[in-house]
């Protein structure tokens, strides 16, 4: 299949980046939402909420440039403050359209604006360049939208309904091969399909990951040993004997490895070397610094900060 790309941009993500809502991998009950704004040409304030890397930012992208509207994009966890908002923000909404329509700002990850002080402002800068400007959310958590903000959005979800998740599946597996056909990279088409069963429906990771693969030219079994048994069988038996100073080592050796990708190989052989009894709490600490992971400056530290209570509270075989 023939698929487009941005010759300028160099990450995978970027460069093959949908450019039209028709061309997006989304439910057609989402599609035909977004199809509607633009046949209306009317687009309400939105809040667009889901999981990381569904295509919330990319679908809100290929409306806007299907309406030739200007819009600009903040990033909500990169240092989107009360000054950002006064002068750039401000300025860019109260001005002018070159186009002669109506301006949007896209705030992505919008769950990492300040609760306190940006989020409230951003109720009175909802209303006060309504005219002129309109505003575009994406968050990956909604709860962390202040509700003041909440109910001044149309809120759109891009949760996959089960029934759904095989055909968009597929879509992608598509898509993705004509990726790897357009970038010269052989690839076994099975080993393709577990990649994408493993990080579904996370578009975004798919391709970073399968970039990073596709460096030595080829895609095979050979990219799920990153984390070698070996290694794993090691770190397990520094938690049986408590040697805290081997385990950072351990941790900080192994650094480079993607953390999400290590939080389940420690789930999926725990069966094996952590007690019975010990299960049920060792599941629950796992979860819960799985989660953390999102958030932490340092996902090395929340690794250490993991192992060590698993250290001590749970027993080994």
């Amino acid at each position: 299949m023939a698929i487009e790309s941005k010759a300028n941009e160099v990450l995978w993500v970027e460069k093959y980046r949908p450019q039209k809502i028709d061309d997006t991998i989304l439910p057609e009950k989402t599609k035909a939402a977004f199809k509607k704004f633009v046949e209306d040409e009317s687009i309400p304030n939105l809040l667009l909420t889901g999981g990381p890397g569904v295509g919330k930012t990319t679908i809100a992208k290929a409306m806007l440039e299907e309406l030739g509207c200007d819009y600009i994009v903040k990033n909500g966890s990169l240092n989107v403050n009360i000054d950002t908002l006064r002068y750039e923000i401000s300025t860019y909404a109260s001005s002018v359209s070159l186009t002669g329509g109506r301006k949007y700002v896209i705030f992505d990850e919008a769950d990492y604006l300040n609760a306190t002080s940006v989020q409230p402002a951003l109720r009175n800068f909802i209303e006060e360049y309504s005219s002129n400007c309109g505003f575009i959310f994406t968050c990956n958590f909604k709860n962390r939208i202040i509700e003041p903000l909440r109910s001044r959005l149309s809120e759109v979800d891009f949760t996959i309904e089960t029934t759904q998740r095989p055909k968009m599946a597929m879509e992608f597996f598509k898509r993705v091969n004509a990726i790897l056909d357009n970038e010269g990279i052989e690839y076994d088409k099975k080993v393709l399909a577990k990649v994408i069963e493993r990080h579904f429906p996370d578009f975004r990771r798919v391709l970073t990951e399968l970039q990073t693969y596709a460096s030595s030219g080829r895609i095979d079994e050979g990219i799920f040993v990153n984390l070698k048994q070996e290694s794993m069988d090691e770190m397990f038996k520094l938690l049986k004997t408590k040697n805290f100073t081997g385990m950072r080592k351990w941790v900080a050796s192994n650094s480079d490895q993607d953390m999400n990708e290590m939080f389940r190989r420690i789930y999926d052989m725990a069966t094996d070397k952590v007690e019975l009894k010990s299960m049920p709490g060792f599941v629950v600490t796992l979860a819960d610094y799985m989660y953390k992971a999102n958030f932490v400056a340092d996902l090395e530290v929340n690794m250490v900060a993991f192992l060590t209570e698993v250290m001590l509270e749970s027993e080994y075989k």
